[in-house]
């Protein structure tokens, strides 16, 4: 994965995310990232959600439980990857 073992690094122009091999990728390349990574986090959404419409069991299980955690944490990650693919293309448009 590109992504693996990175530090981002603020240049004057653009944003690069650099791996250890001093591979670069510009900022167009880790918008086009960022929205199919969020592009994914909503197919999860969609998941967890049926799975939690479908859920015959206990609500105060375990198994119910995991589900909801799972859910918060991926309605986390889409606001988090949201809020970071707004503020690149803000740094896009300033450049």
């Amino acid at each position: 994965m590109i992504f693996q073992d990175t530090i981002i690094v603020p240049a004057e122009q653009c944003l690069y995310i650099t791996e250890k091999q001093g591979k670069k990728i510009s900022m167009n390349q880790l918008i086009e990232y960022m929205k199919l990574h969020e592009i994914s986090l909503l197919q999860d959404a969609e998941k967890l959600t049926k799975l939690m419409d479908e859920f015959e069991g206990d609500y105060d299980s375990d198994e119910y439980r995991e589900l909801e955690i799972e859910d918060i944490s991926n309605n986390g990650q889409i606001i988090a990857t949201r809020h970071l693919l707004k503020f690149a293309r803000e740094l896009e448009v300033s450049a």
